[in-house]
């Protein structure tokens, strides 16, 4: 696949009028993750995509997104920004799956968008001391429990930037999704935490340049915290905010939300007992607890050599012998990794990957990896 071509038609693709995030995905996902052929096979589509109308054929004859997903493309390697698309291997694999994941993110920083654990941790604009005690001593301990925690959040006021700068002070990777191009920093009063999340970590964004930090770009931001993240964790909520978006999108694509209880009278404390009291989230007071919840134990184990016997495997086929070998050599991979590593259809690798996991010689971790009990 060209990597500049699908990086065009990507950009290119959340530039045509009427179609917003879920169709840009499906059109992408219909014609087998490539964006280009979208555009190349537009008069195909209604033939081959169900629901597909003749209006989005003529739609995608538009010379001017071109012109300006061009000039996107140059911007981002001027400035040495990294365009992932959904093909790519560097794309957050656990928004993959999310029916709105964005066709196209532009990262700038080091972090590993699919390392093995990650989690968001939102809140209000307005910490209190508690939430801010909350922040540093839950990444502190988190930190000597599971080093490789990756923490995601939005770079606002409040929970979000407290949590970035806690990570931070532990050596945890952390990146900041912003609401708005990566030509600008929103609030500009955290420049310099930003700066230093470029080092340990980055500013990942589905905005152009350009793009203003308007009020409904928030709400689209906060589908990329949920989403790429194995879990939720609300520090401090009012009884409305931004927080409690997150958490419910959280829930609805299936992944574990947790929230620090608070005082009954404590109004930044609402939201989490609200979320808690409805069975939304899970009650959390410490870093042991929520490794205990994710299972993340098990996984410290396992790099740290505790290993079972390669002996003690129950006698395997050809096929499944192969999935072993193809997860022993490159480390914990999605399915459609597997699919293509082994060359085996989708449809007989769920079959496979169910046998192994019934045999106890595969599990699926979180954001649909599959880890080889070695």
């Amino acid at each position: 696949m060209n990597t500049f071509e699908e990086c065009i038609c990507s950009i290119a693709l959340t530039l045509i009028p009427g179609i917003g995030h879920i169709w840009a995905k499906k059109l992408v996902d219909g014609m087998g993750g490539s964006a280009a052929d979208v555009f190349r096979f537009r008069k195909e589509l209604p033939g081959r995509l169900p629901g597909v109308h003749s209006r989005v054929v003529e739609a995608l004859d538009c010379p001017q997104a071109m012109v300006r997903a061009e000039q996107e493309y140059a911007f981002a390697e001027k400035n040495r920004i990294q365009c992932l698309t959904l093909a790519g291997e560097q794309y957050p694999s656990r928004l993959r799956e999310c029916d709105d994941a964005p066709v196209v993110l532009f990262f700038k920083g080091n972090a590993d968008l699919n390392t093995l654990h990650i989690i968001n941790m939102v809140g209000t604009r307005n910490a209190t001391e508690y939430g801010k005690q909350l922040c540093a001593t839950f990444l502190r301990d988190l930190k000597a429990l599971c080093p490789d925690v990756l923490v995601v959040s939005g770079l606002a006021y409040g929970i979000d930037i407290h949590s970035h700068r806690a990570a931070l002070a532990n050596e945890l990777s952390t990146v900041g999704v912003l609401a708005h191009g990566l030509d600008r920093i929103y609030p500009s009063v955290h420049r310099k935490t930003a700066i230093d999340m470029l080092q340990h970590g980055g500013l990942l964004t589905e905005f152009l340049s350009g793009t203003n930090p308007d009020k409904h770009n928030f709400i689209s931001r906060n589908r990329i915290v949920a989403g790429m993240a194995d879990a939720t964790i609300v520090v401090e909520s009012a009884a409305k905010g931004g927080s409690l978006i997150t958490a419910d999108i959280a829930d609805s694509y299936h992944r574990d939300c947790f929230a620090f209880p608070g005082r009954s009278t404590d109004e930044y404390s609402t939201g989490c007992n609200q979320l808690i009291r409805d069975n939304k989230a899970t009650l959390l007071l410490s870093a042991e607890d929520f490794v205990k919840a994710m299972s993340w134990e098990i996984d410290s184990r396992f790099q740290k050599g505790e290993n079972v016997q390669r002996s003690l495997f129950p006698e395997l086929s050809d096929e499944e012998q192969l999935i072993v070998s193809i997860l022993d050599k490159q480390g914990n991979l999605q399915i459609n990794s597997l699919v293509v590593e082994a060359d085996i259809p989708v449809h007989k690798m769920n079959a496979i990957l169910f046998e192994l996991e019934m045999k106890g010689v595969v599990r699926v971790l979180a954001g649909g990896m599959y880890q080889l009990l070695r």
